[in-house]
Order: structure tokens, then C-alpha cells, then sequence
């Protein structure tokens, strides 16, 4: 594979599906460009796709993939009239892999490898598996060891960075991956030269987890969205996305966008690599071709090469409003006929108002103005079967502030819990909420979505845009609490608030208790066995080995109080001190663990 080319190959990106270059005329220098960046990179391409569809398969076994795909692409270039080439890539990859000898079988797909074309792509789809606790720890290396290696055979090195983190990401979008690659070298070349090499790779790989993160929370947000509740929703979020982004943008110029931008979605979400990247190249082109009429702050972004301005384009600012852009457009609370208008086109109706509340709102959260439209739509339908429809929806205003009001509460309550809590009692404030709501979640997922809540209180909580911050954070971990298949189910509670409204799905939660359903474990299942592990373990470790036992103990003994909870999990610290100080670390933990049991008996 041929040097990896990609910084920014980023979130906008969108073409069309097979290997070879689409007849549609499309701007031919941006599809050739996207179309060699696809037979340049088919490699990492291949490696992504495998290892997300199949998260156990080997480093080996995906490298056989490789050279499959790897032969493909040069048979085709040589001769794109062979009947095989005009297959759609994502094809001839699922094709390979259920014809690779024993594998269906060794890792159990071999009932997606009798079915054909969408029903395949389906199934392999939801073979995906967000929790990945099956797989085993990131292999670590020492930074030395981890400079020589890439010295040595740096495209082993970065094909097995690419499959380590694919695997553990099944639902990140390949552009980002790749971006996420390209980063990752840079940043292994600049801490390879540097003397001090281990802190150098500590602290920009704090940036780098950072933003890898934050793209794969709100990308299976939106496919969560897209697959639970259908393509209407998608584009509400994106009228208001890109309402907000380019207020001076006319709303039939965002309805031609939208078009594009929805589309995408459809190969990213599924996990057809090359469609999605052809996807993303496609909206890039189509708002750098529109420059002028969307946005004053792309200029720059729209001058770079196509693999880097997407990453520009997202990070840029969002545009001033236009300066004869009124507060409020009246069409939609003052115009007599309100009602007509909406009953002869409800959805374009709808998504114009969407359009003119974002563009005037950039205070506010994604989620919130998803909420304000759905106030306005059932407004509308009451306000349109009575005598005088004018009278009734003359004051959606107040309807709309009220709405918001509601939403900032819950911001401010939590980033006053924030500010008198502190980040440790804060952590386990929503460790314990999480468990109780939804016990039947993997330790992991609950520990992470734990420390994902904290992190949106403490990236938010001191910003002027608070309100807009904490809101549209908060819905990405509710997003990944929900997951991203529809037929995900955690409990009947859970999944109401999952599955029944989107833009309200915040406030489900807020009204939930404890599950009524959940029945514990019988046994304490080791809950209380400590061995010394826990004296070698380091303070960020030791502090992963407190969070999951907090967890596992709100599990087992979900009746507990909250303040009966956090004594016992005091006790579990000073247990830890005492024994790891004691001349027997082992005979004090086996003295001191069924004291610790007895007490949660009774607590």
C-alpha cells in the first residue's frame, strides 16, 4: 500500500458504490481524486471493513482478505470489462469472506453467508458488537519497542494499529478511521525523534482518544437515530445541523444538500466502506461548488485537497448570522393561514420551520431544536381542528420558551451537582444511577457510559454555551446507552424511553426509577475474593478496579441506598490500603473479603 495520504479525510465526506469510476456526471476531478484515493488505500480500506464486520478474526486472516481484495482491484484495473468488476465493492468483499475456507464456520457468520445482496449486507451488520469486552486487552508497547517496530516495517505497524482499533470500533465510519490512522503516524513520527518518548505518546495520545471518541459517539448516535426511528429523523438532524452551521444558507440550497448529506448515511451506517467515502466526497464537493451562496468561512477549507478539507469544513466556525435575518419568522405563528399551508406539503412545511429556528437559535442543542419542532407539529395538530387556528397557534412562542426553559433546568441541576459534587463522587453519582437503570448492561458499558456523563459535566459546565454543550453531549451518551440496532433491548423501561421519541428521549430518562424487572445475581460471584493484583495496580487502574466494583456490588445488591452504596465502596478502598500495607497482602485480603460480604449483607 502506497503512502497513507489522508489528514482530514473527515465527518462530510460522500459517491457512489463499486470499485470502478461512476458514469453519473459528477465533478470529474473530485470523483477521480476520491476514486484513486480508493485503489491507493484498498488495503487499509479492506482491513477496516473485515475487521468490523468480523471483530474476532485474526490479524492473519484479515491480511489473507487483503491480498484477495488487493488482487481484485489490480485484475480490474487492468481490465474493467471482466464481468467481476462491475460488482459493487462491499459485494466482492462479503463475497470473499464467506468464501475463505472455515472461517464462517470458526467465527459463526455462515447463516449471513446463505443469504444474497441486502439481506447479507443485513446480516452481517448486526453481527456487529458494540461491547467488545470478548476481545482481549489493546496490546501496549513499550514507546522504544513501539518506534523500533514502525521503523522497522511500517506498514505491518499501521495495518495492525488499523485492525486493532477497527475491530474495537465496529460503528466508526472508515474516513474516519483513516483519519484516525494518518493521525497516529504523525504522531508515532514526532515522539520517535523526541528523548523523553513515553511522555511525548501520553500526552497527544490524550487528544487523539479524545477525538476518535467524540466522532464514534455522535456517528452511531445519528445511525442509531437512522435505524431505530427511519430516515425522517436523520434529516431533522440534519436541517438543524447545518441550519445552525450555514444560517445564511437558502432552504432550497439546503434541501439540495440534503439530499446528498442523507444519502451517505446509508453506506457509512451499514458499513460499506468504499460508499461511504465516495458518500462523504460527494457532500464535499457539493458545498465547496455552492461556496459562496453557504458559508463566508470556507474559503480556505475549499482550496486544500480534497482528503483534508472535510476535517477544515467541520471544525470551521459557524457562520454569522445574516445581519437582515429577523428574530422570528412570522410566516409560521402569525400568518392566517398557517394551517393551509401546512396541509399542502406537511413535511417541506416542517423542515422549512426546522430550517428558520435553527438558523436564528445557535444557542441552542441539537436535540432541543428537534424538541421545539415536535412541540410546534403537535401545536399544529391541535391548534388546526379548532374554530380559530390563528387564535390558538398565535402564541407557539411561549410554547417554545417553555420548552427550553424545562431543558435548562435539568442542565443547571446537573452542573450544580457538578460544582458542589466534584468529579469523583459525580462518577459515582451516575455509576450507581446507570446500574440501577439499566443493570442488565455489561459492567464495561456501564463504566464507560459512567465516565462519559462526567466528562460532558466537565468539558461543559464552565463554558458560556453551557446549556447547548452538557444537552448535546448528554444525547451522545444516551445515544450509546440505546446502541445503534433496532432490535437492541436492555428492559421494557429503558427501551420505551429508547425507542419512542428521539428528541424527548432525555426526558424519559429523567423520569425513570430502578428497573422492577431486574433479578440479581444469586451468588456474590467473586465480588469479594481480592488478590494482590490490586497493590500492583496503578492509581488510574486501581481507580477502573473501584468503578467496576461499584458496579458489580449496585448489581448484586440493587435494594442498596446510594449512601449505603458509597460506604461500602469506602470500605472496599480502605480494605485495598490496609492490605497492600500489611506484611501478607493475600492472608489480609482473604481475612478481610468476607468481612466486606457480611457487611453488605446487613448494609
Amino acid at each position: 500500500m502506497k503512502q497513507l495520504k489522508l489528514t482530514g479525510f473527515l465527518f462530510f465526506f460522500f459517491l457512489t458504490e463499486s470499485l470502478t469510476l461512476p458514469t453519473k456526471p459528477q465533478d470529474v476531478d473530485d470523483v477521480s481524486i476520491t476514486q484513486k484515493f480508493i485503489e491507493d488505500n484498498i488495503g487499509y480500506i479492506t482491513i477496516i471493513a473485515f475487521a468490523q464486520y468480523i471483530q474476532e478474526a485474526s490479524f492473519e486472516e484479515v491480511e489473507m482478505l487483503v491480498k484477495a481484495m488487493t488482487e481484485y482491484r489490480d485484475k480490474c484495473l487492468a481490465d474493467m470489462t471482466l464481468p467481476e468488476c462491475s460488482k459493487l465493492a462491499n459485494d466482492v468483499l462479503l463475497e470473499n469472506i464467506c468464501t475463505m475456507e472455515g472461517l464462517p464456520q470458526k467465527h459463526n457468520f455462515s447463516h449471513c453467508c446463505h443469504k444474497a445482496d441486502f439481506e447479507r449486507k443485513h446480516c452481517f451488520l448486526h453481527n456487529k458488537k458494540a461491547d467488545v469486552g470478548f476481545l482481549p486487552p489493546l496490546p501496549t508497547l513499550d514507546p522504544e519497542e513501539k518506534c523500533q517496530t514502525y521503523k522497522n516495517n511500517r506498514e505491518s505497524f499501521l495495518n495492525n494499529y488499523i485492525y486493532e482499533v477497527s475491530r474495537r470500533n465496529p460503528f466508526v465510519f472508515a474516513p474516519t478511521l483513516l483519519t484516525a490512522a494518518a493521525r497516529f503516524e504523525e504522531m508515532t513520527k514526532t515522539c520517535c525523534e523526541e528523548q523523553e518518548k513515553a511522555n511525548c505518546f501520553r500526552t497527544k495520545a490524550e487528544t487523539f482518544i479524545q477525538y476518535l471518541k467524540a466522532l464514534s459517539s455522535y456517528q452511531k448516535n445519528v445511525c442509531g437515530a437512522l435505524m431505530k426511528f427511519g430516515p425522517q429523523i436523520l434529516k431533522s438532524i440534519n436541517i438543524a445541523v447545518l441550519s445552525q452551521k450555514f444560517p445564511k444558507i437558502e432552504f432550497k440550497e439546503l434541501i439540495s444538500l440534503l439530499e446528498d448529506v442523507s444519502s451517505k448515511y446509508d453506506g457509512c451506517c451499514e458499513g460499506d466502506v468504499v460508499q461511504c467515502i465516495h458518500g462523504r466526497s460527494k457532500v464535499m464537493s457539493h458545498i465547496c461548488s455552492k461556496q459562496d451562496s453557504i458559508s463566508s468561512k470556507i474559503k480556505e477549507c475549499c482550496e486544500k485537497k480534497i482528503p483534508e478539507r472535510g476535517e477544515c469544513i467541520i471544525y470551521s466556525n459557524k457562520d454569522d448570522r445574516p445581519n437582515n435575518l429577523p428574530l422570528r419568522e412570522a410566516k409560521f405563528t402569525e400568518s392566517e393561514n398557517v394551517c393551509e399551508e401546512r396541509d399542502a406539503d406537511q413535511e417541506n412545511f416542517m423542515a422549512e420551520f426546522l430550517y428558520q429556528y435553527s438558523r436564528r437559535h445557535p444557542e441552542l442543542s441539537t436535540p432541543e431544536l428537534l424538541r421545539i419542532a415536535g412541540v410546534y407539529e403537535d401545536l399544529l395538530r391541535e391548534c388546526c381542528n379548532t374554530e380559530n387556528p390563528p387564535d390558538c397557534y398565535r402564541h407557539a412562542e411561549n410554547k417554545f420558551n417553555e420548552t427550553t426553559e424545562k431543558s435548562l433546568k435539568i442542565v443547571q441541576r446537573e452542573c450544580e451537582h457538578f460544582q458542589i459534587s466534584g468529579k469523583d463522587d459525580l462518577k459515582y453519582h451516575y455509576l450507581i444511577n446507570l446500574t440501577k437503570l439499566a443493570p442488565q448492561l455489561s459492567t464495561e458499558e456501564l463504566t464507560f457510559l459512567g465516565k462519559e456523563m462526567v466528562t460532558a459535566l466537565t468539558t461543559c459546565c464552565t463554558l458560556s454555551e453551557e446549556f447547548a454543550c452538557v444537552d448535546n453531549l448528554v444525547d451522545l451518551v444516551l445515544g450509546e446507552l440505546c446502541g445503534i440496532n433496532e432490535n437492541r433491548s436492555i428492559n421494557p423501561a429503558v427501551d420505551h424511553c429508547c425507542k419512542t421519541n428521539f428528541a424527548f428521549r432525555r426526558s424519559c430518562f429523567e423520569g425513570l426509577e430502578a428497573d422492577k424487572t431486574y433479578v440479581p445475581p444469586p451468588t456474590s460471584q467473586g465480588l469479594f475474593t481480592f488478590h494482590t493484583d490490586l497493590c500492583q495496580a496503578h492509581n488510574e487502574e486501581l481507580q477502573r478496579k473501584k468503578d467496576r466494583f461499584l458496579v458489580n456490588l449496585v448489581k448484586l445488591k440493587p435494594e442498596l441506598t446510594r449512601v449505603e452504596l458509597q460506604s461500602l465502596l469506602m470500605d472496599f478502598t480502605n480494605v485495598v490500603k490496609k492490605c497492600c500495607q500489611a506484611q501478607g497482602p493475600e492472608a489480609c485480603f482473604k481475612e478481610e473479603g468476607p468481612k466486606l460480604s457480611a457487611k453488605s449483607q446487613v448494609a
